[in-house]
């Protein structure tokens, strides 16, 4: 597996390609931070969505269970393997880590 730091330019696209694929696959949210300790929001939850709105400066993970927003993000991470996207870590200006682990990895179409 590769984890690849996305730069910013790339941030919608990459979520709105991931976010077709995603729906209903199960995912865990993880939020960790020196002020926060490491936690996890929410296990094995169906997944509808991640989608990065640059008007808000704000990333949303959504599901039927939670919604998830984190705001001002700084840094996108994806792990991304040989059998797909297996996670995506987003650091935020509070320089919380926020995880979003997917149960099974996602295949992602070849890239445009």
């Amino acid at each position: 597996m590769a984890t690849t730091q996305l730069e910013q330019a790339k941030w919608e696209e990459f979520f709105n390609n991931v976010s077709k694929q995603l729906v209903g696959r199960p995912a865990e949210i993880e939020v960790a931070g020196m002020d926060v300790g490491d936690q996890i929001e929410a296990e094995f939850i169906p997944m509808t969505g991640i989608v990065y709105d640059p008007k808000d400066d704000l990333i949303e993970v959504a599901s039927d269970v939670v919604d998830h927003i984190i705001r001002k993000p700084r840094q996108v991470w994806v792990d991304i393997g040989v059998d797909g996207l297996h996670s995506v870590e987003v650091i935020d200006a509070d320089d919380h880590r926020q995880i979003i682990k997917l149960v099974q990895p996602l295949e992602l179409p070849p890239p445009a």
